[in-house]
């Protein structure tokens, strides 16, 4: 059996929802020494979402700590006390799968939780007020001395991934020698990088039929499925409580996709030209296989070269990178250390993916996209970039 461990852990939202931030503190019930802090600034979220957070990094630090530890919660949130106790019903779709998350941290029967007034919460609550306190002015909390386990934007992770271990390694290595890091190592003086989590819009009528379906020709609106996921997907985000802004391409499909979360999450559509389809010219509304039987040469053409353009005067996809990169630029700029939705098309999106691997142009031949995917990038102060997600559909199912 493990040792005994208390966790105390708090959530707080300026605004419910809001401006939104957790802090939690891993403590020896014996001596009160305190093991282990985490805290995060998690965009804009609800205080029982943050609440929730708090409580999910709190088991995690203990986990990590211990992890045959037996486990005595206290928070002065009286909802998720009674709710992770089981004498309360979770009933909002954003709680389940938080409540879900905490339970399985520890085997069942290792986990006990008490209500506590919120004079008795000081750590915890002033944790999750410093990393408020830190997001408004665009960082993330960093602990206070060595004895915090858990420093934020990671924070909520259960174990250091593979990734941040290899980041570690490369800035030993980089120590070593003067030489670059490779495209998409942070150093770790760099800051928060600027996230985008890349969005295609939900289905339309032309998405199941698989055809060619641009700025240059019809706008067609989300079908009852393509309002189904982005349901699905608002649900998703509001759950993980990160997005501070929300960014979409002009054409209907993306608006009405990008409006379904911006108003779950509480916050206002910036809609942005450079996020446009590709025009397809004259192949809109076209499959493939028709593209093929009335203009084989153009289409060849096409499949070779990213200057190549669709007959009747479309969009190349070197011209496309152009503007999507100009639009990456400024987004970045004005979206510095935050995380961003940003709801997009096909060519769009692998287009960011292609620029932040520095991948060839025939590249976005060989990615697949689904709509209602979620993608995601993060582009650090110093140019480079690192792809964090691709084809993420799981909130679909």
């Amino acid at each position: 059996m493990g040792r005994a461990l208390l966790v105390e852990a708090d959530g707080g939202s300026r605004g419910n929802p809001g401006p939104a931030g957790y802090g939690a503190v891993v403590l020896d019930p014996v001596s009160g020494e305190a093991l282990a802090e985490a805290a995060e600034f998690i965009g804009t979220a609800t205080n029982n979402v943050a609440e929730y957070k708090g409580l999910l990094a709190g088991l995690r630090a203990a986990r990590d700590l211990d992890p045959e530890a037996t486990v005595h919660v206290r928070m002065d949130s009286k909802l998720v006390v009674e709710q992770m106790s089981g004498r309360w019903k979770i009933k909002h779709p954003d709680m389940k799968p938080l409540a879900a998350e905490a339970a399985a941290v520890f085997p069942p029967g290792r986990v006990t939780y008490e209500w506590i007034p919120r004079a008795r919460n000081k750590h915890a609550d002033r944790l999750a007020n410093e990393a408020m306190d830190a997001g408004k002015n665009g960082k993330q909390w960093e602990p206070r001395d060595s004895r915090a386990a858990l420093a934020a934007p990671h924070a909520a992770a259960p174990a250091r991934s593979a990734a941040a271990q290899a980041a570690d390694t490369a800035a030993e290595a980089a120590d070593a020698a003067p030489t670059a890091p490779p495209v998409g190592w942070g150093a770790p003086d760099l800051g928060a990088p600027a996230t985008f989590v890349l969005l295609r819009h939900g289905e339309t009528a032309l998405t199941p039929q698989k055809r060619f379906s641009g700025s240059g020709g019809t706008d067609p609106e989300l079908s009852a499925a393509g309002r189904r996921q982005a349901e699905a997907a608002a649900a998703a985000l509001a759950a993980r409580g990160t997005i501070q802004a929300v960014v979409s391409s002009p054409l209907r499909r993306c608006q009405e996709t990008a409006g379904t979360i911006a108003a779950r999450l509480g916050l206002d559509v910036r809609v942005e030209d450079g996020l446009r389809e590709t025009d397809f010219g004259a192949w809109e509304g076209l499959t493939f296989a028709e593209v093929r039987e009335r203009h084989p040469e153009d289409l060849d053409a096409w499949l070779r070269s990213a200057k190549a353009a669709p007959t009747g005067g479309g969009e190349s996809f070197a011209a496309v990178a152009r503007r999507t990169a100009v639009t990456r630029d400024k987004l970045i700029a004005r979206y510095a250390g935050k995380t961003v939705l940003v709801v997009t098309h096909v060519t769009p999106i692998k287009t960011l993916v292609r620029l932040a691997l520095g991948a060839p142009p025939e590249s976005l031949f060989r990615m697949e996209l689904s709509a209602a995917s979620f993608s995601a990038v993060a582009y650090y102060s110093d140019g480079n970039a690192s792809l964090r997600l691709l084809n993420d559909t799981s909130h679909l199912r």
